[in-house]
Parts: structure tokens; sequence; C-alpha cells
């Protein structure tokens, strides 16, 4: 296990000033691989701020911001290996466009077109639920399914502190314990569900703490250092495929982070939050504390920043240009739900393809 990764502890291998805690927790990452994570995590948060902009200017729907989240939305995706999945919640959407490397599709969701959330084989990523730790049994379902076909896979699944408090999250645990199931829970403590604090969730001194009533092994990690995210993610899932004797597969991972800002483009978390507690979080916030670290240690130069900043943006507007281009029939929305339509479903489908089209304008 890496660094400080005691129950009690929260695992640390970047500090604030991107110094290393430990140089033995990178030693098996080359300077490409690391390049590479502070790319997608750059890209990540470049996107957030453009999908934001287009909410204000009404091109996309609701949006949940993510600034915060982006170490260990894209390094516990970079620990995957080939085939595992992704189960998100709506805020991965940074985890979702590494894991997918397809920025159009994200934003196809938020415009409100079904694709945008259609399940695909190839990219390995479950769509976004939206009710609170639904998808937590879904998850477990599916890894339980993969261990019954003898796939060496493993499944992790993406969900905030709110979800704790719900029924999905505690019979999902228990079932993964009962059965030994390969998935990692990770656990993205925010310290706010919408404008509940943490501390109104649970008296538990920890998240990570309730692994031990499921017989899970319980980890908290600092989820705005993305290489001790990596580190723990990437142990879980080594576990999950490969237990040692009297190891069990499954392991909850609770990320120690904070959401820079607002639930959704409709919230004002100025409203329920101290925003000098904002700023302090902000400390810790992971792009600029890897850019340190990636600078320091001459991996990366800052006429580096610059292009990997220009080709990120040409991306991102290639993808909103294709996305605005698309369009989409009402039929889509009986789609992408159901491998063979049900009878009633069908009939409604066939309903609104029959009613008529408006003129196109001219």
């Amino acid at each position: 296990m890496a660094v400080g990764a005691q129950e009690r502890d929260v695992v640390k291998v970047l500090e604030e000033d991107g110094s290393i805690v430990d140089k033995s927790a990178i030693s098996g990452l080359s300077d490409e691989f690391l390049r590479e994570m502070y790319t997608k995590m750059k890209l990540v948060h470049r996107y957030d701020k453009r999908a934001i902009s287009l909410q204000r200017q009404g091109r996309i729907g609701t949006y949940p911001p993510l600034q915060g989240h982006e170490a260990t939305q894209v390094a516990s995706v970079l620990a995957l290996d080939d085939g595992d999945q992704l189960f998100p919640s709506y805020r991965e959407n940074g985890a979702i466009i590494t894991q997918s490397d397809n920025i159009e599709k994200n934003l196809l969701l938020w415009m409100g077109h079904e694709i945008g959330n259609a399940f695909s084989k190839n990219s390995n990523v479950f769509p976004i639920a939206n009710p609170i730790a639904t998808q937590i049994p879904h998850a477990t379902g599916y890894a339980w399914a993969s261990k019954l076909n003898g796939d060496k896979a493993a499944t992790l699944c993406h969900f905030g502190d709110g979800a704790t408090s719900e029924g999905d999250f505690h019979e999902a645990l228990n079932f993964a314990g009962v059965f030994d199931i390969p998935v990692i829970f990770l656990c993205n403590n925010n310290q706010w569900a919408i404008s509940t604090p943490r501390v109104r969730q649970t008296k538990s001194r920890t998240l990570s703490q309730k692994a031990q009533a499921y017989g899970l092994e319980g980890v908290r990690v600092d989820g705005m250092d993305p290489l001790a995210v990596y580190s723990v993610v990437r142990d879980a899932v080594k576990k999950a495929k490969h237990p040692e004797k009297k190891e069990l597969r499954p392991t909850l991972i609770e990320s120690v982070l904070y959401r820079l800002g607002a639930h959704s483009t409709s919230d004002d978390p100025s409203v329920y939050r101290d925003e000098k507690q904002t700023k302090q979080w902000n400390q810790k916030e992971p792009i600029r504390r890897f850019e340190l670290f990636l600078l320091k240690t001459g991996r990366l130069t800052t006429e580096g920043v610059e292009t990997i900043e220009s080709k990120i943006d040409q991306k991102i507007e290639n993808a909103i240009e294709n996305a605005e281009s698309f369009e989409s029939d009402p039929e889509e929305m009986f789609k992408y739900v159901y491998e063979t339509l049900p009878q009633r479903i069908d009939q409604q489908c066939t309903t609104v393809a029959d009613l008529p089209r408006p003129e196109p304008e001219e």
C-alpha cells in the first residue's frame, strides 16, 4: 500500500508546494506517463470551465462543475487496466472523458441528446446515474457477474459523500464483502452533499471506516493529490484481480477533497457555506500542485504548459462545434435503455414517429 495508507491516515504523495513526500511512490512512473496525467487533468479542468460558460449562454442545460475533483477523476481512471469498468455519478465528467476519450459525447449528454448517455461496450463506461447512490449496487452486480464469468476485470464506482447516507451504499458494500467481489468503491468526500455538510452525514470519524462493518479494506487518500490517488486505486485494482490469501477483493476508498465550485450551475454555495473555507482548500488545488512538481523536477517547461493548453483548447472547440451541429430525432428518447424495447415502449415510439414534424426554418 502507498505512503501513509493506514486507515487512520490520509495517503499523500505531493505537498501543496509540489514537493514529494516519498520519492518511492513515483519510482515506477515514467516522465511520459506523468505528463499524460497532467495533460488529462488540464483538459478536464479547461473543459469544465468551458462547459459552465456554455451553460450560462444557454447552449447546454444544467451542468455539475467538478473543480477540485480533477485529480481523483483522472488519476483513478488512469489506474485502471484495459477492460476495467467505470460506473460514474453525474459529476464524473472528467473520469468519463478520460476513460472514453470522447468530449463530444459528454457535451451531447448535457445538451439533452440521449445518445450522450448511451452505453457502449467499447468505452467501458456505464451511463451516468443521477439518483444518489443507485449506481453502487449496479457496479456491485456487474463486478459479481464478471467474477462469475471468470473475467480478470475490476469495477470502479464513483459516488459522493452524500451517497453514504443511502441504503444502496450499505447494501452494496455488504454484498461485495460477503461475495468477495472485485469492485473498488471510491467515495468523493468533497465535504458537501449540495448544502448538507459532511458532519451532518454521519457520526463516524471517517467515511472509510465504514468498510470495517462489511469486512472490506478502508483507505483514506488526499483526493487533490493525483499521485496519491493513482497509487491507492492502482493497489486496489491489483487486489481486486489478484487477491492474496485471506485478502478480500473489494476496497472502499475515501478521497478527501473539496468541491471548489457550486454543486451545479443552478446552485449558489455562498448561501450555505463560508467561502473563507473554500479559499483555504484552494491551496490544495490539484492542477497547480501537480504543475509545480513537474516544473520543479524538469519534467515540464513553461513553454510546454502553453503548448498543452493551446492543443487542449482547440480540441475542446472542435468537440463543441461537432456537438452543436448534431441533430437527433424525438424517437431517440426511447433508445439506449433496453436492448429490446418492451411492447408498450415500442408503441409509444411508433406514436411519436408518426407525429407531424415542424417545417424547417428558412
